[in-house]
């Protein structure tokens, strides 16, 4: 899982933590598979892991998932959301932080799934945990305390076993996909997945034991769990781990971490440009090599903003979870990049399928399948779903796009997502793309509004740059200029803020019912 990466190099940084080495990180891996294996859970076992984003939240995904199979779920859900995840998972086990309240003990214990607490002590460096069992610290403890764990920790939850480790057909992870209609499906990404996915990602991004990762990304998320963990530790690079992303401080992370990259979703990069302008000291003395945006579509007038603030590239790049994320990427310098484009196949083979299961020529717009392997073997339980998902080996992403003479993809919109009105198919991106050319908007989501005649209708809802104005009219008539009318949105809503899912994206399916529309 892990390069081979010195043991004196450094793998987890974190804000007012002494550095992990991958020494460090190889032992904390070996006492957490033993303390694991001896509490009766092993391969292919799964562990839900309910932990704020920092360091220990990306050494419990990378340390559990070299001897069970992690489950990492976000911290914000509910009882009744718990209550689904852990008994849908058939979770073994809930790792938590000591003393936690939140809602997902309360689901274990009524489920009857053992609860694991971890504890982190003065002077531990990042990422490095200790299990706990009332008084006693079992498993994992710190560097001069072996003698007196082993003494006091029950034998039921003792790490004097030899670890189990993992093997490549094992699942390493699961996640739910993010449907927001339906029952979400299980996805299984096995040790061979998630490792070809890291090493397409390193290789994509040219990564080097040189390089350090900012991670503001949701480690709950398959994008900052591939891309900025994953991905990094394979390259036997470094990763600092924030609490999550915060406009307020991440200039200040900037400055303190010095970091080569760090990759993110636009509504983040949004978040960053307007904050830009309070911390031009920091941004000019940043020294970033790159930048990387995925999970959602970038505009390209972000994505210009951004590259004249940074003085970086950013290449944007498509990813999903079935695929252990990344598909596409457009090539860092001197690669030709492509923007408005989201690269060409940066792993995976993708292609273009029309919906008889034909595979389209260049310049055909239909559904981009991808095959590879990094992507998953087929959804859990779900034969339905596997059936409908893949086609003669191929994976039918629900993505509908193009693919030029040159092998760089353009993603034309989410099939749920595509507008039918009366029968007119509108591309909700390319709606956005219009919207984000007029000079007052800062962002933009287009989405379909119920309509009584037509079944749907266009809608935009619109967040203002400082300082400026604009009305309804204005920006009908703006699209009217550069749109067939069909195209045009008959509503436009202006507000302070646009709805965003848990990982940052903005969310087009169910935003007319949000916004009382």
């Amino acid at each position: 899982m892990l390069a081979a990466a010195a043991d004196e190099a450094v793998a987890f940084e974190a804000p007012g933590r002494e550095p992990l080495t991958y020494a460090g990180l190889r032992a904390h891996m070996s006492r957490t598979v033993g303390a694991l294996n001896a509490a009766g859970i092993g391969r292919n076992d799964r562990v839900a892991i309910v932990l704020p984003n920092g360091p220990e939240m990306a050494s419990a995904f990378v340390s559990i998932a070299a001897g069970a199979t992690t489950a990492p779920l976000n911290p914000a859900y509910r009882r009744e959301e718990f209550d689904f995840y852990l008994q849908d998972l058939g979770a073994g086990a809930l790792v938590v932080e000591a003393g936690s309240d939140s809602p997902a003990v309360a689901a274990a214990n009524a489920l009857d799934v053992p609860t694991l607490e971890i504890e982190v002590r003065d002077g531990d460096a990042a990422g490095v945990f200790s299990f706990v069992g009332g008084d006693a610290v079992v498993g994992v403890e710190p560097a001069g305390a072996a003698e007196k764990a082993r003494d006091d920790a029950p034998a039921a939850l003792s790490a004097e076993a030899a670890p189990d480790f993992a093997a490549p057909d094992d699942i390493a992870l699961v996640l739910h996909t993010s449907g927001t209609t339906s029952r979400p499906k299980i996805v299984p990404l096995t040790h061979a997945n998630i490792c070809a996915s890291a090493r397409n990602i390193a290789q994509t991004l040219r990564l080097t034991s040189d390089d350090r990762c900012l991670n503001v990304m949701p480690l709950f998320h398959i994008h900052g769990l591939m891309a900025a963990v994953f991905a990094t530790l394979g390259a036997g690079a470094s990763v600092c781990c924030t609490p999550g992303f915060n406009a307020l401080k991440f200039f200040t992370w900037l400055d303190d971490a010095v970091p080569s990259w760090f990759t993110a979703v636009p509504t983040m990069y949004q978040a960053i440009l307007s904050r830009a302008s309070r911390n031009r000291d920091i941004v000019e003395r940043a020294g970033l090599r790159f930048m990387r945006s995925a999970s959602a579509s970038l505009p390209k007038q972000v994505m210009a903003e951004v590259e004249e603030l940074f003085q970086a590239p950013l290449v944007e790049a498509y990813a999903m979870t079935e695929a252990a994320h990344q598909i596409t990427c457009n090539p860092l310098p001197p690669g030709e990049r492509k923007p408005g484009t989201v690269g060409s196949a940066a792993g995976p083979e993708v292609a273009i399928m029309d919906a008889a299961g034909t595979l389209l020529q260049p310049g055909d717009t239909g559904e981009i399948v991808i095959r590879g392997i990094n992507v998953t073997p087929g959804y859990e339980n779900n034969p339905d779903a596997n059936a409908a998902s893949f086609t003669g080996g191929w994976f039918r992403t629900g993505d509908q796009g193009v693919m030029d003479a040159d092998g760089y993809l353009t993603i034309t919109g989410r099939l749920k997502e595509i507008i039918n009105r009366g029968g007119e198919k509108v591309s909700p991106l390319e709606v956005d793309a219009v919207l984000m050319g007029h000079p007052a908007v800062r962002q933009v989501v287009t989405f379909a509004m119920p309509h009584e005649k037509l079944g749907e209708e266009v809608a935009a809802a619109i967040v203002l740059r400082e300082d400026t104005q604009a009305d309804e009219r204005e920006m009908r008539d703006f699209c009217s200029a550069r749109l067939a009318d069909f195209k045009v949105p008959r509503t436009v809503v202006f507000l302070e803020e646009i709805p965003k899912g848990p990982t940052g994206k903005m969310q087009r399916i169910g935003l007319a019912e949000k916004l009382g529309l």
